[in-house]
């Protein structure tokens, strides 16, 4: 296995393992991004193998100081989680010294001094151009609320936001100038139209109890959506980490069942038998696995109107309102709008179901890599041992 493969392995541990919940934003799904974004950068600029390894490496680590649940500083920390992993690879002090400066580049107001350090720092703000730019933001806000105690109103956030992106922030590489500053710019507007349309708010003395539980129900909404968002994410990766075995372990099957099986029937090949079953089996329980954890699990429910009236029924899910007439579900929905612990009671019952769902996918992902890995090597143990044999 690369070290770059290795180092992807040890920091999503990583921070399954020891990050806190509170971390909305800078987590495993961030940091995956931003190697991404980088990779999307260097392959449209002529770079060495061994800086683009360099530069991937150092993503990987850039943020894994937050699982020390201090944002203060987590660059030094993540630089010296980055020199243990190294060294048990047995990489060279230079080196890391190399990815070490890498990582320290990605602090906020650091201006980079070479072409690397550039891609850092590209790859890191790449958000500012994404049309998910407001879920980031959001989600960035609520981690500062809950780590720092940082509250701001709507307008106080999105002035921030304006100011920053259009005064502090650059990017550097020139395919991030090209591609991402224009798209980063209609974030900017985006933002700017909506202080134009907001109204300043007239607060009075009496008004201070309501305004309190205004900003705890925004922060509330902002945790289920960005909880929704990372749940719907981490479920797209589970599906391309499937469809790229599905596709290697197809490609296996039709190169065995055109080159290796049409030579079986001869008795000079006889010893290929088993090497070539092993292999075929093994695809095809790879293929089987990772069909599995991508199909679909939809559960359906019976339930009778007095579920429906005593709340005991998710309208937000498809499988149970399919079954019920509109009339029925337009009435319950109204009463579901007029309910503010009904909606939250029934987006708890949503992102219950899709961890479930989650968890199944990763289960069987896991499985399938397992089998993949084992059949591979039993295959090329037993095409080594048939050639040693004759």
């Amino acid at each position: 296995m690369s070290v770059l493969n290795k180092a992807k392995n040890y920091v999503e541990n990583l921070f399954k393992d020891k990050l806190s919940s509170v971390y909305f934003y800078h987590n495993f799904i961030h940091t995956a991004q931003a190697v991404t974004k980088a990779e999307e950068i260097m392959n449209h600029s002529e770079i060495s193998e061994a800086d683009r390894e360099k530069v991937l490496l150092a993503l990987w680590f850039h943020d894994v100081g937050f699982t020390g649940c201090n944002a203060e500083g987590h660059e030094q920390k993540g630089v010296e989680i980055m020199t243990e992993f190294l060294l048990h690879e047995n990489a060279s002090r230079e080196y890391i010294e190399e990815i070490s400066k890498l990582i320290l580049a990605t602090e906020k107001y650091h201006q980079p001094e070479n072409f690397l350090e550039e891609i850092m720092k590209d790859a890191d703000f790449s958000h500012f151009a994404s049309p998910f730019y407001n879920d980031s933001a959001e989600a960035l806000r609520k981690e500062w609320e809950l780590t720092g105690g940082m509250c701001f109103s709507n307008d106080e956030w999105n002035v921030m936001n304006v100011d920053f992106l259009k005064n502090k922030h650059k990017y550097f590489t020139d395919y991030a100038k090209e591609s991402w500053e224009p798209l980063k710019m209609k974030n900017v507007k985006k933002l700017e139209k909506k202080l134009d349309k907001e109204e300043k708010p007239k607060k009075e003395n009496s008004d201070s109890k309501k305004d309190k539980e205004q900003k705890s129900d925004r922060s509330v909404d902002t945790l289920f959506r960005v909880t929704l968002n990372n749940h719907t994410r981490l479920s797209d990766i589970a599906d391309s980490k499937a469809n790229i075995l599905l596709s290697v372990n197809a490609i296996i099957i039709s190169v065995c069942l055109s080159v290796l099986v049409p030579k079986l029937d001869t008795p000079k090949n006889a010893h290929l038998i088993i090497p070539t079953f092993f292999l075929l089996i093994s695809s095809v329980l790879t293929i089987i696995f990772a069909i599995l954890s991508t199909k679909p699990n939809v559960t359906k429910t019976t339930f009778t109107n007095q579920d429906i009236a005593d709340r005991k029924v998710n309208l937000l899910f498809f499988g149970n309102f399919h079954q019920m007439k509109f009339d029925d579900y337009l009435h319950s929905m109204h009463d579901l709008i007029k309910d503010k612990d009904y909606i939250y009671d029934s987006m708890v019952k949503d992102l219950y179901f899709l961890g479930k769902v989650l968890d199944r996918k990763y289960k069987l992902l896991s499985i399938t890599y397992k089998i993949f890995m084992a059949g591979i090597i039993s295959s090329v143990l037993a095409f080594a041992y048939a050639f040693i044999s004759l």
